[in-house]
């Protein structure tokens, strides 16, 4: 007993020895990789004996493995004896290796020493053998130093002499090259400014500098004197070479003297073109420009040769004639204001402008960097709408060529545009009052002019086309827009939108939609009641021919309408500011042609539909119970091919061009006449099973022709859109199954009403009822099977989406008040 606690204890201990932290297991298991479970920090020896001895059977080898085990502990045994034996002398070499190591340091260290001794011996005696050539360097460069002062000292002593001599004698041809050679030289000495004598020589040159600036100003002011004639020598080559020393100087020498001329030349001018002359008004803008280029041949053949080609003298008297110009016009128009007409306005923009441009080709713009209210050039844009055309000619017309041509890049941006014709933006109000005018004239002409030709006639080229005065008006409109964003890009451009879109609005009224034409229910126009109407036990009012191609043509007329409208904004937007383009929206406009599409294409599905009206009521009341056989087509069905082989090969011939639209009128027709049909179906009651298959037969046959109507009537057969072909599919379909329901027999009831469901996934009570009326059934056998229809209609899911295509009406007003009423008779009975 106690040997068992003894072994246990010491098991118990070995445990806790052996008990290892999760970082050392894993860096032993990572310096020793084993697969063996006898290493593993869990190991457990139940489940490794129980992994060595799975079954009973096994137990029969367990002296093979006891004996493996011993022998392995026997191998353990004899690897930790020699473990430990040969870490017996480990700590004894380990001290003896500590020692060696640190007395090869101290050895070591005293080598350093000695090196450290000899090196700084060494750079002692090389600063004592390199002290003298030093000494001899710093003397060297000091003298060449001093040298070279006293050769730039001796040349800008010698140079502010010679320069003082030439500008008494004036000669400035080499004082411009003296000048320049002893400011460079001066610039020398900045740094010896505190010497008293090169102060001195500093306030010769300064001195010398400003006596040039006076002297050649009072040169030019004597051969260019600022009242009288100009002297009778010309320019001369003192005069030329005053010039060149002007470079040199003070840049203020150079504008004043730029200035001056400037001003004398352009003295005569002021004085012929005074506010007070004739010459001065707008009509004789052409004298204006015409004494300029004079003056400008007149100078370039005297004075070109005298002023440096860099100070681009004739542009500068050009520019500053433009400055002039701007100021003097804008004076004048403020004080004549009111004689401002429109065509004096244009024939002095256009003349202005044409000058503008002239002034483009023949100068750079270079002088133009401080120029008031010009911009600076901005690279060309490509255009993205079929409105860019050459805009207009030289006479300011219209260059009529086709809106789909290629388009062409811009020309760069003219940097004289607007140096002058600014001047006439306050007074564009002129010309926009002008535009208002005239679009409100030719609006009325647009009205006289189709009241005096009437509709297109059909079987002309005219039919279904678009209307030639939509073209003529935005012809006018791009011509208008030209002339306007080369007056102004700013808020003339605004007003002149805001014309635009006020006539936009009136083509709509006046010219599309008060010209469609009026149905006989409602001659007012369209309206929902009208729309909605069905004409029942007459032949309904139908459109004639003539009366179908004017819809159509109003139509694509509506429709180039709407597409150039949108052109039209996107060029109003690249010729407007860029600050102003927010302000450009012709969405509105658009709007208005959409309506008029819609309100086209619902006029002549109304007129189909109408015309198809009288034949499904026909059907209704027909007897239907009385039919005995099968035969063809009921003749309802052949009145309504009729209407629609009459008028869709009308309407698709006039709609041609715009194929999208008379596929929205067969999908609108569709869905008009297939709920009206089915409507109408629910009426013909009761039907007998003869009646119900003659009925299908009919159905089928409606179908036939619904998916053919895009193409019928026509020699090309083209495949109907998928979207068409899945509307009349889907309700035509529902037409079939609710006839085949009628088909079946009520009996079993459940499986009536299951098939019901089946057939049509339709879960109002009113539909199911309406069945069973065209069946010919009892109210009293229609109370009990709506009874089961309630209860046999599948539970939708609650809040699940895309459930069964059932639909659940809401109870009516009268199945409340029934409902109602049995439960008060209820009430009163258990009472």
């Amino acid at each position: 007993m106690m040997m068992e606690e003894e072994e246990l204890e010491f098991s118990e201990d070995l445990e806790a020895i052996l008990h290892l932290t999760p970082e050392v297991q894993l860096a032993i298991e990572q310096v020793f990789p084993s697969q063996d479970p006898l290493d593993r920090a869990d190991f457990n020896a139940v489940e490794y004996i129980n992994t060595l001895f799975p079954t009973e059977q096994s137990l029969a080898n367990i002296d093979d493995v006891v004996n493996k085990i011993r022998l392995k502990i026997r191998r353990l045994d004899d690897n930790i004896r020699m473990v430990v034996r040969g870490q017996t002398n480990v700590g004894q070499d380990g001290r003896q290796a500590l020692a060696e190591a640190q007395v090869a340091i101290g050895q070591l260290f005293g080598k350093i020493k000695d090196i450290k001794d000899k090196a700084e011996k060494s750079e002692q005696m090389v600063k004592e053998i390199t002290r003298d050539i030093k000494q001899l360097d710093h003397a060297k460069r000091h003298l060449t130093t001093s040298i070279t002062t006293l050769n730039h000292l001796h040349m800008l002593a010698g140079g502010i002499d010679s320069l003082e001599a030439m500008t008494r004698r004036r000669q400035y041809g080499e004082v411009a090259n003296l000048l320049q050679g002893v400011v460079n030289v001066l610039e020398h000495f900045h740094k010896y400014m505190g010497i008293p004598q090169i102060r001195q020589l500093s306030e010769r040159v300064k001195a010398a500098q400003s006596e040039l600036g006076t002297q050649i100003l009072a040169d030019f002011e004597e051969a260019f004197p600022a009242q009288g004639s100009k002297r009778a020598g010309g320019p001369s080559n003192v005069l030329r070479d005053a010039c060149l020393v002007a470079n040199v100087l003070d840049p203020r020498i150079k504008q004043e003297i730029i200035k001056k001329f400037i001003r004398q030349h352009l003295s005569e001018y002021m004085v012929l073109f005074q506010e007070n002359q004739d010459v001065a008004w707008l009509d004789k803008i052409d004298r204006r420009y015409a004494w300029i280029k004079r003056q400008l041949v007149d100078y370039e053949e005297k004075y070109g040769r005298m002023f440096p080609e860099e100070w681009c003298m004739t542009e500068r008297i050009a520019v500053e004639f433009c400055h002039i110009t701007r100021t003097e016009l804008a004076k004048v128009m403020r004080t004549r204001a009111k004689e401002i007409e429109v065509k004096l306005l244009l024939f002095a923009i256009q003349r202005t402008t044409n000058f503008e441009g002239l002034l483009a080709k023949r100068f750079s713009g270079c002088t133009l960097t401080n120029g008031p209210g010009v911009k600076k050039p901005e690279p060309p844009l490509e255009s993205t709408n079929p409105f860019l055309e050459d805009e207009v000619g030289d006479d300011g017309s219209e260059m009529e060529e086709d809106l789909d041509r290629p388009k062409k890049h811009k020309a760069p941006d003219n940097p004289f545009h607007g140096i002058i014709s600014k001047c006439f933006e306050p007074h564009l109000y002129v010309y926009i009052e002008s535009q208002d005018k005239n679009l409100g004239e030719m609006i009325d002409r647009f009205v006289s002019d189709f009241r005096a030709q009437g509709p297109p006639k059909a079987g002309t080229e005219d039919g279904g086309a678009v209307l030639p005065s939509c073209a003529d008006l935005f012809v006018y409109y791009k011509k208008c827009m030209v002339q306007c964003s080369q007056l102004s890009t700013g808020e003339p451009m605004i007003a002149l939108t805001t014309i635009f879109q006020k006539y936009l609005r009136e083509y709509a009224w006046k010219i599309l939609s008060g010209n469609l034409p009026k149905t006989s229910s409602n001659s007012g126009g369209l309206t929902i009641k009208s729309l909605l109407q069905e004409k029942e036990g007459s032949e309904a009012a139908k459109f004639n021919v003539e009366e179908l191609c004017l819809i159509c043509s109003i139509l694509s007329t509506a429709e180039y309408c709407l597409a150039t409208t949108q052109q039209l904004e996107e060029k109003l937007k690249e010729k407007v500011d860029k600050t102003l383009v927010e302000r450009i929206n012709l969405t509105g406009e658009m709007d208005t042609f959409s309506n008029v599409i819609s309100n086209s294409i619902q006029l002549l599905v109304q007129d189909l539909d109408a015309a198809c009206d009288p034949a499904l009521s026909a059907m209704s009341k027909m007897p239907w119970q009385s039919v005995e056989h099968v035969g063809d087509q009921s003749p309802y069905v052949t009145s309504v091919i009729m209407h629609i082989k009459q008028n869709v090969p009308i309407i698709r011939g006039n709609l041609a061009s715009t194929r999208k639209y008379f596929t929205q009128f067969c999908i609108k027709f569709t869905n008009s006449f297939i709920p009206k049909f089915i409507n109408h179906l629910f009426r013909c009651k009761p039907i007998s099973m003869v009646g119900a298959e003659q009925l299908l037969l009919d159905t089928h046959s409606l179908k036939t022709v619904l998916l053919d109507l895009p193409s019928i009537g026509s020699q090309v057969v083209r495949k109907a859109p998928a979207s068409y072909t899945k509307i009349v599919v889907k309700g035509m379909t529902r037409a079939e199954m609710i006839l085949k329901v009628v088909m079946a027999p009520h009996e079993p009831s459940v499986v009536f009403v299951d098939n019901y469901i089946k057939l049509l996934a339709d879960g109002n009570p009113e539909t199911f009822q309406k069945t069973l009326d065209m069946k010919g059934l009892k109210r009293s056998e229609q109370s009990s099977m709506l009874e089961l229809f309630r209860q046999r209609l599948p539970t939708p899911p609650s809040g699940a989406d895309g459930g069964p295509s059932l639909s659940f009406s809401t109870p009516t007003p009268e199945q409340e008040n029934s409902r109602i009423r049995k439960l008060e008779k209820l009430i009163k009975k258990r009472l």
